[in-house]
């Protein structure tokens, strides 16, 4: 069946860094887009960034361009985001996501705090 399995996540203080993956299976990695969400307390859940499937072309939210960093490794259907000057603002859980024009894959999620 197909699994989105994110780690990485943690506390970590302002200016720190944490590096996310989320490894794929169950599916044909290569052949989606790859996604990083995250969703703070009372907030919509907000798209961080963006990897395409074949051209491994990247966009980001205004809010971490600069800051984090999205890629794939394909021969290990695994995604990444190298986050770095983390802030506050930065905490959430971050969620992985896997897109296709037919199908949508979530992952559980995992927490990142960033806090003195």
């Amino acid at each position: 069946q197909v699994q989105l399995v994110e780690s990485g996540g943690g506390l970590v203080q302002p200016g720190g860094s944490l590096r996310l993956s989320c490894v794929a299976s169950g599916f044909t990695f290569s052949r989606y887009a790859m996604s990083w969400y995250r969703q703070a307390p009372r907030k919509e859940r907000e798209l961080v960034a963006r990897i395409a499937s074949a051209s491994g072309s990247t966009n980001y939210a205004d809010s971490v361009k600069g800051r984090f960093t999205i890629s794939r490794d394909n021969a290990k259907n695994t995604l990444y985001l190298q986050m770095n000057s983390l802030k506050p603002e930065d905490t959430a859980v971050y969620y992985c996501n896997a897109n296709n024009d037919w199908f949508d894959y979530w992952g559980q999620g995992t927490q990142v705090t960033v806090s003195s």
